[in-house]
Order: structure tokens, then C-alpha cells, then sequence
């Protein structure tokens, strides 16, 4: 039953008025019935009796010669014939239909009540009346439809070209109605990647206008905090940074050859706290700060960052699969890239391999290393802020740098995924859904 009830509001709203819609047509219908059955059938009677009496009068006043051309001409003219019939004959009940019945009741309250009525004499179809002239007895026989009218299947087809003309506009004024809400789903969406979105428009009826008012003032009122966040994290950073700066030149500075392993420990700390402190503010700026560029190849990023720490001795491979151009950031994708390849660096403790490629839903980019690992129940809290796994990958750290790969991630409106690696070891996977080359034409087409 959850399969056939649609999941859109849009698609729920039109199957819930075409229901009504129906409900009331059908009702509507059995109404009309019911009210025009009885009149119907009384002017049915009555069309019926006039024909017999206006028959039987001619026939009872015409030239005996003439009675043949006269019902030769009411035969090719009105379609009825009269036959001869005899009292005692054996004909087939009417059906057991309210309107039938009606039919044939009125008619023995005008013609008689000796009148008998059937729709099949002598296997014959059709309105069959008798009547008698005297004291001999006769059949008029007249088509099923004088008694019967196939008009139900006309009046269905009406009824429903109506359904469906009302089920279009029914359609066009929820579409309508929910215009507002898909641009604050899309709007949602683009605050929950990170991004700042444009603001919403307050138009349309007071109860959306008042959502999307709300709306506005909640992004305005977050981005105000971030910013606020962001300068108070830029001014503790530099308040820290100017007495680090100075310590590590009174380091230098120092002569006694014997406290060499003292300055190197103290200059070690003192460029942990300095990346700590970069890791904060690259977390709290971390906004929609830099535009995609559409045919951004990820291959490129991932080969760019990684001869860097070839360059600098590092056991990193590349394995490059075939990827298709994306609009992407490349300095924050090259972040993410980074902030893998250290993580595997430092807690995998042997060779990184970096492997791109492409399936039927995304572009993914892979570090693979052979450290402990993550336990699958500890993956989602691995990508929170300031956590780390200290029992599986013990080291120094933030706690940022996987926080930071999955905020990215987001705005691309990507993910994460921390899988184990066959043979041991951790699979850090960042996928990229295939829909941002679309979405990055439209940006393209807009600018």
C-alpha cells in the first residue's frame, strides 16, 4: 500500500481531489438517476401509448385497402410494425430493471391493464406493446431503443473528459501552490551542504509567505553567525599566532648547542598548535567562498596533489580510472584530497594509494591505506568535529580533518563513506553524484 501512495505533496494533493472528484461525480450521477427515472419513464409511456392509439385509430378508420400501405409506411418511417397476436401467447418477462418496470406499469395504466409488455417475443428483440381492436388482439413492435436509451455510455465519456479536465487544472493550481515549498526544499538543501542560498520568495499565499519570511530570516540569522564565529576565530588565531611567532625566533635564537633536542620538541609543538590553529580556521570558514568550475577534471586535482607528496618523499600512489568533467572547487577538493592522504599518512603507517573512478551514479575518489581502521559502529562519529578514534588510530590531530572532508562532500552535494579495505586497512571514499554536470550546465546557461 506505501508502494501505490505517492510520496510528494503534489502527487498526494492531486490523487486526494481526483478521489473527491470522483466520489462527487458518481454521486452526482446516482442523483440525477434516481431524480429523473420516474419522469423519464412516464414520458417514455406516454411517447409509447400515443404511437399504439395513434396506430389503432388508423387502422380502425382506414380503408381496409389502404391498412397495408399504411403499415408498410409507419415500417420504413417510425420503425414500427404490428402484428397479429393470439391472447394465450407465452412471452419472456421483462427484466428486473427499475426503469423497465416503470415503463410497462404506466403504459397498463394508459393502454389498460391487459396491456403486456415484453423485450423478446418469438425470439425476436425489441419493445413489444399489445393492444387489441375490437375483440382481436395485436402486437406493435417498435426498437429497443424507444423503450431503452443507450445513453449512459455517452454521458460516462462526457463525465469523464470532464474528470479529466478538472484533474489538469486541479494539477496546474497545486503545482501552483507548491512552487514556494520546492524553492525552500531546494534552499534547505543548499544550507544543509554548507552553502549560503539565495533568498526565497515571499510571494504567493500569506501561509507560504509567512514560511518563507521565516525562512529568510533563519539563513540570514545562521550566516550571521558563521561570520561572527569566523571573526572571533580569526582574531584568537592571530592573538595566538604573534606570541608563537616570537617564541619559535627566541628558539632560534638560542646558542647552547646542549638544548638542541629541547628546541627542536618546542618548535615541533609549536608547528602542531600553528596547523591546529589552521585546521580551526579552514573548519569555521569553511562557506560557499569558492565558485564551481564547470569541466573541472578530478583526475587532474588527484594527480596535482599527489606528486606534491611524491615530491616530498612520501609513499602516495596514483591510480587514475576514467572520470568525466564536473563542476567542482578545486581548492576545496584538493583540500579534501589532502586531509585523506595525511589522515592515511599518519595513521596507516606504510604505502597510500589514491584511486579515481566512475560507476552509474557518481564520480569517486578513493585513499586506501593499511592501518587498523575504523569499527563500522564508530563511522558516523568519525566525521563529527574534534572526534577521534584514539584506541584504532592513535596520533596527533585535531579531529577536524575528516569533519572538514565531509562538510566539502556535502557541498558538492556528495558524501563519505569510511569502508573497510580488503586485506585490512581503511577505504576513504568521497563520492560525487553525477547530476552536479547537469546542475553545473544550468549555472553555466544562468551566467
Amino acid at each position: 500500500m506505501r508502494r501505490l501512495w505517492p510520496g510528494s505533496l503534489l502527487w498526494r494533493s492531486v490523487l486526494l481531489i481526483a478521489l473527491l472528484l470522483v466520489v462527487a461525480n458518481l454521486a452526482w450521477i446516482q442523483i440525477f438517476r434516481v431524480s429523473e427515472r420516474i419522469p423519464r419513464a412516464r414520458q417514455t409511456a406516454q411517447q409509447i401509448a400515443s404511437v399504439i392509439n395513434i396506430t389503432r385509430w388508423a387502422l380502425i378508420t382506414a380503408d381496409p385497402a389502404k391498412r397495408y400501405d399504411l403499415l408498410s409506411e409507419l415500417s420504413q418511417l417510425e420503425g414500427i410494425q404490428v402484428y397479429v397476436g393470439g391472447d394465450n401467447e407465452r412471452i419472456a418477462p421483462l427484466p428486473n430493471r427499475e426503469f423497465v418496470q416503470e415503463v410497462a406499469n404506466e403504459l397498463r395504466r394508459q393502454l389498460g391493464p391487459e396491456t403486456k409488455v415484453t423485450l423478446n417475443r418469438g425470439g425476436v428483440r425489441g419493445a413489444w406493446v399489445s393492444f387489441r381492436i375490437d375483440n382481436d388482439g395485436y402486437w406493435m413492435y417498435m426498437p429497443r431503443s424507444r423503450l431503452e436509451r443507450n445513453e449512459p455510455l455517452r454521458w460516462l465519456g462526457w463525465g469523464a473528459l470532464v474528470l479529466i479536465l478538472a484533474l489538469g487544472g486541479a494539477y496546474f493550481i497545486v503545482s501552483l501552490i507548491n512552487r514556494p515549498l520546492r524553492e525552500l526544499t531546494r534552499a534547505a538543501g543548499q544550507m544543509g551542504r554548507g552553502t549560503t542560498p539565495q533568498p526565497v520568495s515571499e510571494s504567493g499565499p500569506s501561509e507560504t509567505g509567512t514560511l518563507a519570511k521565516a525562512f529568510n530570516q533563519m539563513a540570514a540569522d545562521l550566516q550571521r553567525l558563521d561570520d561572527e564565529r569566523a571573526l572571533l576565530l580569526a582574531g584568537v588565531s592571530h592573538d595566538l599566532r604573534t606570541p608563537l611567532s616570537r617564541i619559535r625566533l627566541g628558539l632560534e635564537m638560542m646558542g647552547d648547542k646542549d638544548d638542541d633536542e629541547l628546541k627542536s620538541g618546542l618548535v615541533q609543538d609549536i608547528e602542531d598548535i600553528d596547523t591546529a590553529i589552521g585546521q580551526f580556521l579552514d573548519f569555521a570558514r569553511l562557506r560557499d567562498t569558492e565558485a564551481a568550475v564547470p569541466g573541472t577534471s578530478l583526475n587532474a586535482l588527484a594527480e596535482n596533489v599527489v606528486s606534491r607528496y611524491v615530491r616530498a618523499g612520501k609513499p602516495v600512489h596514483c591510480k587514475l580510472g576514467t572520470t568525466r568533467a564536473l563542476p567542482l572547487r578545486p581548492r576545496a577538493m584538493q583540500r579534501v584530497l589532502g586531509n585523506l592522504i595525511d589522515n592515511a599518512l599518519r595513521h596507516g603507517g606504510g604505502e597510500v594509494d589514491v584511486v579515481t573512478g566512475e560507476d552509474a551514479a557518481c564520480v569517486y575518489v578513493e585513499v586506501l591505506d593499511r592501518g587498523p581502521g575504523i569499527p563500522e559502529d564508530a563511522v558516523e562519529r568519525m566525521l563529527q568535529p574534534f572526534t577521534r578514534l584514539d584506541t584504532a588510530r592513535s596520533g596527533s590531530g585535531t579531529g577536524l580533518g575528516l569533519a572538514i572532508v565531509d562538510r566539502i562532500a556535502r557541498m558538492h552535494g556528495g558524501r563519505i563513506r569510511l569502508l573497510p579495505r580488503e586485506g585490512g586497512g581503511l577505504r576513504a571514499r568521497v563520492e560525487l553524484p553525477l547530476q552536479l554536470q547537469h546542475e553545473g550546465h544550468k549555472d553555466a546557461q544562468k551566467a
